[in-house]
């Protein structure tokens, strides 16, 4: 299986078919007990980023501070990294909700705050593990759009774990798991 630069790809399967850990696997977090994954060589953190299904924000921190944290975590400057992030923010259409916790925004606010954070270390592979799942219909096509946007955008290379069939229809290409083995590509 290979996926191009910048390729929009849903990985699509049955539940328990392997489709978050083959996620895992091609981001690193974890390691295949057989078998190789050639991924990208530079460091995980500065190359790839991540959306959780249950985006991950760190509740005593704002929209702004969760954005901020990765490039932080990297000591890149800090007034560089505010900035790209308020720019980030305002690109996923919150930059009126900076300064707002976890706890004071939407599922789908969430969800924007974690694409942006996945983005503030400009990766050349975004992955999203089901970032549309715990979402409305309405709110999910919000996200939907908002990816697709933002790969157009940005040129990177999107990776995306979905059950939503329509969602996976507008991709540039799927990837079908059955028993943790790729059926179709």
């Amino acid at each position: 299986m290979q996926i191009a630069s910048q390729e929009m790809v849903a990985i699509v399967g049955p539940s328990g078919a392997g489709k978050s850990t083959l996620l895992h696997l091609i981001g690193g977090l974890d390691r295949p007990t057989q078998g190789r994954i050639w991924r990208l060589a530079d460091f995980r953190s500065r190359r790839v980023g991540f959306v959780f299904q249950f985006h991950h924000l760190l509740p005593e921190f704002s929209a702004l501070e969760n954005t901020m944290m990765p490039a932080l975590i990297q000591r890149r400057p800090k007034q560089e990294v505010e900035h790209q992030a308020r720019q980030l923010l305002a690109s996923v259409g919150l930059a009126d909700r900076l300064h707002h916790r976890p706890g004071a925004l939407s599922g789908g606010e969430q969800q924007r705050v974690a694409v942006a954070r996945a983005l503030i270390n400009n990766p050349d592979v975004l992955l999203a593990d089901e970032p549309t799942g715990n979402l409305d219909r309405a709110t999910g096509q919000t996200i939907q759009t908002l990816l697709r946007q933002l790969n157009q955008e940005l040129g990177q290379t999107f990776v995306i774990v979905t059950h939503d069939q329509k969602f996976a229809a507008h991709m540039d290409r799927v990837i079908s798991l059955v028993d943790g083995k790729v059926s179709a590509a």
